[in-house]
């Protein structure tokens, strides 16, 4: 009876001494003096009342107005109660750097009391901003009684960061041992960085340099997943646009200086898509224009593929030299023609909202989503290839006059039918190649130039007409090239990879995985 009595006069006291000490606190932001409103923000902070966070904001913005009789009103309301309050002869409270800095500390501080659980853990890690003792009290106090458990994870990483600059050795050795698996945080390390060089006490400073030693290791193998997802990003994006030159150059030994521009099309076609969905088709619709674009890119690019084959290069076959002229002239004509229909500018493809933002690992290594679909959508176009080659009545005249093109025909296949089908193929697959490039930059006239040797590359070094030597050597050129831009930039590694591609060839002409059959090795 006597604990429950007590315990009743304690309820009932408490909160009038709590409301008290917030009133005064409040009243003090008016004082005379800096340094006293800094004490009052400071008393703030350390109650704890949620009710202090508009205060302190309003402060820093200027709309805290103090009456001459030392009331302080905010917005035509009392500061302490909110009831309706006259702002008559009211001046603003003024504030400095430092008591804005103050301001901003104690705000941090108070969304850890918060109801909402984004905001506490936003104020978990703002206080690492401004820390003082009284930031750690007060995380301490808020993690007993955290119920979030995202929250608490943050709260007690933002309290071992803040034990790292504390007194005590024994706590700073904690905070230690409790970073060692988030020293991948540039912040953190930071800390880290200045224990291991100028703490006092010898265990604290091993221990940092210990941490710091496990975060470099971590950090190179980072390094090296994040080149080797960039190598085979580039690499999908060089079997794109090389898969279709391979079927080309495979089957008829053409020279196709105009692929690039193939490509360039399926990305404008792309574009124009996504330009008519945005005019016609209603919203929600817009995050679905690539699957329409697909076999719009794929069928414009097959169709003039298919015209310049037997427009011009059934006239030339042979004739190497007259190929390659005829097929650049093609490809300025064809830059001249997107020009004068859509404008010289660059042009924005949006992503999809599917395709936008990616996967954030430690150390700010990013694997965004679009170069993550268009790795799998290359496998996919590589597989749905292999698969018609393999299997279907097309496929196996293709491999037929790529083997023996006198002995197809004398079997009675249509060789010119599938030279014209070929090259539609192989057109229309560069169409699909710029509708991938399309979603990782800008569309513009000399989009196909950037990509035309490089796929040459890819198809000589793979072996010509040889689905696989082209993954092969696509990923091998992508990963190569992205291992060595660290050291040798861009442009060079370029030139390195070419040189080497040039004394391979001196060695194994056929590339990696030469064509078997007379014709080809003839």
């Amino acid at each position: 009876m006597i604990r429950a009595l007590a315990l009743l006069a304690a309820l009932l006291f408490a909160q009038p001494a709590q409301a008290d000490a917030f009133s005064e606190a409040v009243a003090g932001l008016s004082a005379g003096g800096f340094g006293e409103k800094i004490k009052a923000v400071e008393t703030l902070a350390a109650l704890g009342d949620a009710r202090a966070v508009p205060i302190l904001r309003a402060m820093a913005e200027g709309r805290l107005l103090a009456r001459p009789d030392g009331a302080l009103v905010i917005d035509g309301h009392d500061a302490t109660t909110g009831q309706p309050a006259e702002a008559e002869g009211a001046l603003a409270v003024s504030i400095n750097n430092r008591l804005r800095s103050a301001i901003q500390g104690a705000v941090g501080r108070l969304g850890l009391v918060s109801p909402d659980p984004a905001e506490r853990g936003r104020a978990a890690q703002a206080v690492l901003d401004s820390p003082s003792p009284e930031s750690a009290a007060m995380l301490r106090k808020a993690i007993e009684r955290e119920t979030d458990a995202a929250v608490m994870t943050a709260m007690r990483f933002s309290l071992a960061a803040l034990d790292l600059g504390d007194a005590d050795p024994a706590r700073r050795l904690a905070g230690v041992a409790a970073l060692a698996d988030s020293s991948l945080d540039p912040q953190v390390r930071g800390l880290l960085t200045r224990l291991a060089q100028s703490d006092s006490d010898a265990g604290v400073a091993g221990a940092a340099r210990q941490a710091l030693e496990g975060a470099e290791t971590r950090l190179r193998a980072l390094r090296i997943a994040e080149n080797l997802f960039q190598g085979i990003s580039l690499g999908s994006v060089l079997l794109l646009a090389a898969i279709g030159l391979a079927v080309t150059f495979g089957v008829m030994g053409v020279i196709n200086m105009a692929h690039g521009e193939m490509i360039m099309l399926g990305a404008y076609t792309t574009f124009a898509v996504q330009e008519a969905f945005r005019a016609w088709a209603p919203a929600w619709a817009l995050d679905f224009y690539l699957v329409a674009a697909l076999p719009a890119a794929f069928l414009v690019s097959a169709a003039i593929g298919i015209a310049l084959e037997r427009g011009v290069i059934r006239f030339l076959y042979g004739r190497p030299l007259e190929t390659l002229l005829a097929t650049w002239g093609v490809s300025l004509m064809l830059q001249q023609l997107v020009r004068s229909l859509f404008g010289a500018t660059n042009k924005e493809v949006a992503n999809p909202s599917w395709m936008t933002g990616g996967i954030e690992l430690a150390g700010g290594v990013m694997l965004t989503w679009n170069r993550v679909v268009i790795v799998l959508f290359a496998v996919a176009v590589l597989a749905g290839l292999a698969a018609l080659m393999r299997w279907s009545f097309f496929g196996l005249g293709m491999r037929a006059v790529t083997q023996n093109r006198a002995m197809a025909s004398a079997m009675g296949i249509p060789a010119g039918r599938v030279d014209a089908l070929t090259f539609g193929l192989g057109s229309g697959i560069a169409g699909i190649a710029g509708v991938a490039l399309s979603q990782i930059g800008n569309v513009s006239p000399n989009l196909g130039q950037g990509y035309i040797v490089d796929s040459f590359m890819v198809v000589v070094f793979g072996g010509v007409g040889s689905l696989w030597g082209t993954l092969v050597a696509s990923l091998s050129l992508g990963v190569v090239n992205k291992f060595l831009e660290p050291y040798a930039g861009a442009m060079l590694g370029k030139i390195l990879v070419l040189v080497f591609i040039i004394l391979f060839i001196q060695k194994r002409p056929r590339g990696l995985f030469a064509l078997r059959g007379r014709s080809a090795e003839a």
